[in-house]
């Protein structure tokens, strides 16, 4: 049965928050609000914060430097999912990833049509890893970031969440950079 394990010790982790938007500013930005809260009360580190404009290089160019930074373990994107000519974060994102986390998708989803039936279709949250480092990229709503948060990372992002959990393997998620790709 899936759930926290009191027994062990809850292990923090650094988390970026991205939002991205032509409209935003921090000042307004209520969805990185609700990740930025969500993350320091299950009390795990804010790493990072910024706004970028809907444009592929601006996306690029934070989450790399967060790839980059040692500090950061887990970036949380929020914003330009959908399907208008502006809404390019799985386009500027998934081309970064090692990995892809179809999982997340898949759960993401099911967790959304519970609370806004059909209309979940409209998202193209996704999610990967790249440079040992977990990105989601979800949608710009305040909503879609506490169903993801509360349904999905705030389990996978907790070491003490059984049967596994995201925090568990990091330590090895670069094995095949230390590997070679020779050997693997």
């Amino acid at each position: 049965m899936a759930g926290i394990d009191e027994t062990l010790t809850f292990v923090p982790i650094g988390i970026a928050v991205l939002t991205v938007s032509d409209t935003r500013t921090v000042a307004e930005d209520r969805s990185g609000d609700t990740l930025v809260g969500r993350l320091t009360a299950a009390g795990h580190r804010l790493a990072g914060r910024a706004v970028v404009h809907d444009e592929i290089a601006e996306i690029r160019k934070a989450v790399q430097a967060w790839i980059d930074d040692p500090s950061v373990d887990a970036i949380i994107t929020t914003g330009g999912t959908g399907f208008t000519g502006r809404d390019v974060t799985p386009e500027a994102i998934e081309p970064m990833f090692e990995k892809r986390m179809d999982g997340f998708s898949a759960v993401f989803h099911r967790i959304s049509y519970d609370k806004i039936g059909t209309s979940t279709i409209q998202s193209r949250a996704t999610a990967g890893v790249a440079g040992a480092t977990y990105i989601f990229v979800l949608p710009g709503s305040p909503g879609a970031c506490k169903d993801a948060w509360d349904g999905i990372l705030a389990g996978q992002l907790d070491y003490r969440h059984r049967p596994c959990n995201f925090v568990e393997i990091m330590p090895r998620l670069d094995e095949h950079l230390r590997r070679g790709k020779a050997n693997g």
